[in-house]
């Protein structure tokens, strides 16, 4: 009788993951990515996110932003105002969908006048790197992700075999060479970012070209053929001088800056025989161990609020959008429970 209800267990949970509310929508939008006809049907009920050279389009109400979703009619609308056809939306990009099936895709009217558009959608086209940081956390994610999909289409136009031009299927998942028949997927460069700590202190650093007074922890793009541990190490042994005895996998993150990265966060102690910071002054303005008393004080401190009467800055950290502020928060939980199981 036990191994009936298991049998019956397993089917139904079975029939659960294959018809749970995820599993259909992930379904859905592989076969919009596979089917051309289907998602070309699914662009004429679907919403718009649109960007201007990159940039996307934000509504201001009151003191918060938030995107715009245009329907297929709206986008339609806009379209005949500039005199372009629908064959427009079909330089979209699609970017997910909704619980009920309402797919998203991501439009760039670089083309047409961009005041005219503000003006006509009362908005306005914002730089990444502001909008990232002031729409919420779940936007931020879409519109990096949405970003980084138009900017691979813009830059693989042609086949890097042949020079020939490559045409993108209608969902923009893939681009295809006709001539030499080889499929181009977008992808991101994969990058990893170190805490790194003495059991006690935290190493923080800083480059020239970042914000006064802004520390993080490190990072750098993985080498062909590494695996993440052994970039991480190397990476803390380029910038700082130190080596890693343990280290420890945290979470991952797709970053747009400068293009579309893939953050993997790790945490990483250093040996205690070796603790004096050797930095590499090309990679690095900046690095320096951190108590957790100061720390605290900098997770709290907005960045307008670190300069100092006498001009100098207090330190301050990445947002909690930025995977850096999760490191650093982990580490600060750390310091009164066991560190998590080391890779």
């Amino acid at each position: 009788m036990a191994a009936i209800y298991r049998a019956a267990y397993r089917r139904a949970a079975l029939f659960y993951r294959s018809h749970s509310t995820y599993v259909r929508k992930m379904r859905y939008l592989n076969k919009l990515k596979e089917d051309d006809s289907l998602c070309r049907q699914a662009q004429t009920s679907g919403t718009f996110y649109i960007f201007h050279n990159l940039s996307p389009f934000l509504q201001k109400v009151g003191k918060k932003y938030s995107i715009l979703q245009l329907s297929a009619a709206e986008m339609k609308r806009i379209l005949e105002k500039f005199k372009e056809t629908e064959q427009w939306i079909e330089k979209s990009v699609l970017i997910g969908c909704s619980d009920e099936h309402v797919p998203h895709f991501a439009l760039d009217l670089g083309a047409l006048e961009r005041s005219v558009i503000e003006v006509e959608l009362k908005g306005s086209f914002t730089d990444l790197r502001k909008a990232f940081f002031v729409v919420d956390e779940k936007d931020s994610s879409l519109l990096a992700s949405a970003q980084g999909l138009l900017r691979w289409h813009d830059s693989h136009q042609y086949c890097s075999k042949t020079g020939q031009p490559t045409q993108k299927n209608v969902a923009g998942s893939k681009r295809v060479c006709h001539a030499s028949g080889i499929t181009y997927y977008p992808q991101m460069s994969p990058v990893v970012i170190i805490l790194v700590s003495d059991s006690s202190r935290c190493l923080l650093a800083r480059q020239a070209s970042f914000p006064q007074g802004m520390y993080t922890a490190l990072s750098g793009f993985c080498d062909i053929g590494e695996a993440v541990e052994e970039a991480a190490r190397r990476e803390v042994a380029e910038e700082v001088g130190l080596e890693v005895e343990s280290l420890w996998y945290s979470a991952s993150q797709h970053w747009p800056f400068p293009s579309s990265c893939l953050m993997i966060a790790c945490h990483a102690l250093v040996r205690r025989q070796q603790l004096e910071i050797s930095m590499n002054s090309l990679e690095l303005e900046e690095a320096r161990w951190f108590g957790l008393e100061e720390i605290m004080e900098g997770l709290k401190r907005e960045p307008k609020s670190a300069k100092q009467d006498n001009g100098s800055y207090l330190p301050w950290f990445p947002p909690k959008q930025a995977i850096a502020h999760k490191l650093i928060d982990e580490w600060v939980k750390q310091q009164t429970s066991q560190p998590p199981q080391v890779l």
